[in-house]
């Protein structure tokens, strides 16, 4: 019995010995990071940071953090922010953001407000802290342009990404689901002008797999973001009323953004979507007409009439219906 007690009271002092010093690290290498990033021109400051959770947790947490990069402009403030992890299992961490946040960007400033948002995240035990697996999830989240208040809301956000690498290559599967997505008034308006559509859209659904041209890891927020080079859409949908758009396809993705491939696009009432496209500028005016007469043409040669199901190349950073162009393509480039 005295042998056990021994025992325990040598571990407990051991385990003692081992956050303390891994408290210390973790706060050095916090304070590190700042300082550095500093010494790079950023803006990269908090009012007080601190590691807490003896003995079974690392919980750092910051406050009036703020971040700003200043070769891509993009700037992220918040009141508070942690990072939460088990003292055995460094790797794996949950981070946790406050209810209100602001993120610039060169375009616009946007203020951003929800009532649980949070991630978790495991990384590879290495220098690098490459992402092996990522769950976010957000309620009642908000987003609004602080220079036109227009808001946009989602009543529950979730994103998850997995590594799952071929040869080597940075290679990670997506899922993206966004319920209770409330377009801006302004925007709404702006789509739907005779107001036939409800005012929330049904569900957002998409599931890929990215190539990138490096791993996401540190040098992703101390360097530049990693560049997709490759997309397989497995499905991409959303319902908004009785409209309904799904996609899939493959593009290769080049240095400049510019993808190549083909998507293959299904519409269920495709005049109204062509509407809102017209609406939206996405679709020149001069090309409504044309396009109209060649998918109610393809509409009727496939027996419904109100129903889609029809192929878009994207080459030369233009997007395709057969020979003709009928819109520029995104760019698809990570800032």
């Amino acid at each position: 019995m005295r042998f056990m007690f021994s025992v325990l009271i040598i571990g407990a002092l051991l385990w003692g010995g081992y956050w303390f010093i891994g408290s210390e690290a973790a706060e050095t290498s916090f304070e590190t990071w700042f300082e550095e990033r500093r010494a790079e021109g950023w803006v990269a400051d908090y009012s007080d940071m601190g590691v807490r959770g003896f003995p079974s947790r690392f919980d750092a947490g910051f406050e009036d953090l703020h971040l700003a990069d200043p070769e891509t402009g993009l700037a992220w403030t918040a009141p508070m922010f942690q990072v939460l992890a088990l003292s055995y299992r460094p790797n794996h961490v949950i981070a946790v953001w406050p209810e209100t946040q602001r993120i610039a960007t060169p375009e616009a400033k946007y203020d951003i407000s929800s009532d649980d948002m949070r991630a978790s995240l495991k990384v590879e035990p290495q220098t690098d802290l490459a992402l092996d697996v990522l769950s976010l999830t957000a309620d009642a989240l908000a987003i609004t342009d602080v220079e036109t208040g227009a808001t946009t809301r989602i009543s529950a956000l979730s994103l998850a990404a997995e590594q799952t690498p071929i040869e080597d290559a940075p290679r990670y599967r997506l899922g993206l689901s966004a319920q209770g997505l409330e377009p801006g008034a302004d925007w709404q308006r702006k789509l739907d002008p005779k107001g036939r559509l409800p005012d929330t859209l049904g569900a957002v659904r998409v599931d890929m797999t990215v190539l990138f041209d490096k791993p996401w890891d540190i040098s992703a927020i101390e360097d530049s973001r990693p560049q997709p080079r490759w997309i397989e859409i497995k499905s991409a949908e959303a319902t908004w009323g009785s409209l309904r758009l799904a996609l899939a396809g493959t593009v290769a993705v080049d240095a400049q953004g510019i993808p190549t491939g083909e998507v293959m696009v299904k519409a269920r009432n495709w005049r109204d979507i062509l509407e809102l496209a017209r609406n939206s500028g996405a679709l020149p005016e001069r090309l409504v007409g044309p396009i109209g007469d060649g998918l109610g043409m393809l509409s009727q040669l496939a027996g419904n009439p109100n129903t889609l199901d029809i192929p878009l190349t994207l080459r030369g950073g233009r997007i395709w219906l057969g020979p003709a162009p009928i819109a520029t393509a995104p760019v698809l480039r990570l800032r």
